[in-house]
């Protein structure tokens, strides 16, 4: 869920703090420790491997998000935000020191296996998840098309864990859905904010608009940035630009408390300009409450659902020179009206806790998930409905399965209509 902002640093040897009589004294500690480890551990353990643990120790000791990369961990890193992986599809966080599931990405292994935002991971294939890092952790979560991985889950509310095993798939990185709910309102859901993330979303408000100009023209939008864990800063930046025409979107602030940067709304011909509403929950994090925070201190979008997850800080990808890197947090960010989001999150403007639809059965109640519900179902054998007849029945079965989502449409609905819609 880390915010990133991609940075190259060029590094070369500088001098060392010493201490005042001039000596090394914390590097010639580490080094004592270094060669005590080497001659008298149980086992034989390259220095390689103690240098890596001891960095990988130096960065988790700051904060949950900055840390050490190998140079696999890495490249794993900018596959995440750009191309496709082998995996189950989980956007995880460390919380307590406890693995903790932010949220499955859609239409993946993971959510397809029940997943949910919340879950904490114990163990994978039998091996616990508190003696990894949260890259190890990805890391074995991550593999070969096809093969089985084991996760050991304890779910929020339950005192017994369980397991499930996932069949590692592709997890294609895109980004944004869109669906249209009733003439000239649609659904646009961002899922994360990779490379793509900006590209994708103005081809779908583009083709919103295109399709609503048959019946009245573009009315509103519900904007879905439930359980997005967030991504690029320069993405967040441009999803905010195309809904704003002036104005600050976020600035970012250092260690030293001076502002380091300020992003800025642009007034672009193709900016959209109706009706908004959001939607956030606690699995909103970072770059998603960037955008959440942008729209709601410009009142250009009504908030709705419930409080954000509150990472407020940034990340800058550091490379170093053996294709290893750091994940190092180098500044807080600061909504629009001057305040930071951090341990805080957005506070909707309507508070509005999802209700999972249920069914009663034999074993009480259970989610309302059925076979016409999952991805690449079977049909039935009878007459295939049309394109438009499909995307309508869609939007109206999500509508009946989703309380903060016909929330948000009646609320966009009564939202005065804004000038200059393109």
């Amino acid at each position: 869920m880390a915010l990133l902002a991609v940075a190259t640093a060029s590094l070369a040897a500088g001098a060392a703090k010493t201490s005042p009589d001039g000596k090394y004294e914390d590097l010639r500690r580490f080094s004592q420790v270094l060669d005590l480890v080497e001659r008298h551990y149980v086992k034989d353990v390259s220095r390689a491997d103690l240098i890596n643990g001891a960095l990988k120790g130096m960065l988790s000791a700051l904060d949950p998000h900055s840390t050490f990369m190998t140079p696999e961990e890495y490249k794993e890193m900018h596959e995440n935000t750009a191309g496709e992986f082998f995996g189950v599809g989980i956007e995880m966080t460390l919380e307590n020191g406890q693995v903790t599931v932010l949220t499955p990405i859609d239409d993946t292994p993971a959510f397809r296996a029940g997943v949910q935002p919340g879950d904490l991971i114990l163990s994978i294939n039998g091996q616990p998840t508190q003696e990894l890092s949260l890259s190890e952790v990805a890391s074995r979560i991550r593999g070969p098309k096809g093969t089985e991985v084991e996760l050991t889950l304890l779910r929020a509310n339950s005192k017994t864990p369980h397991t499930v095993r996932i069949v590692r798939d592709a997890i294609p990185l895109v980004s944004v859905k869109s669906r249209k709910l009733e003439d000239g309102y649609y659904w646009v859901r961002l899922s994360r904010f990779a490379e793509p993330t900006s590209e994708e979303l103005r081809k779908a408000l583009n083709q919103a608009v295109r399709e609503s100009e048959k019946t009245g023209g573009l009315k509103g939008i519900v904007l879905d940035l439930r359980n997005n864990p967030g991504g690029l800063l320069d993405q967040a930046v441009d999803v905010s630009d195309m809904f704003l025409s002036s104005g600050n979107i976020v600035s970012i602030k250092g260690r030293d408390g001076g502002i380091q940067h300020v992003y800025t709304a642009k007034n672009q011909a193709d900016d959209i300009k109706v009706p908004l509403v959001v939607l956030i929950n606690a699995g909103s994090a970072s770059a998603s409450e960037i955008v959440a925070g942008a729209l709601r201190d410009q009142k250009r979008a009504l908030i709705v659902g419930e409080r954000s997850f509150g990472k407020g800080s940034v990340q800058n990808l550091i490379p170093l020179m053996d294709k290893s890197g750091l994940k190092l947090t180098v500044a807080l960010y600061y909504t629009p009206n001057g305040s930071s989001i951090q341990a805080e999150g957005i506070v909707p403007d309507v508070d509005v806790p999802f209700e999972a639809p249920r069914e009663q059965d034999k074993d009480g109640d259970r989610l309302l998930v059925r076979e016409k519900d999952l991805n690449r179902h079977l049909e039935n054998g009878k007459q295939p409905r049309s394109g438009k007849q499909k995307t309508e029945n869609e939007g109206r079965e999500q509508l009946e399965r989703d309380n903060q989502l016909r929330m948000a449409l009646n609320l966009v609905k009564s939202l005065p209509r804004m000038s200059g819609i393109r």
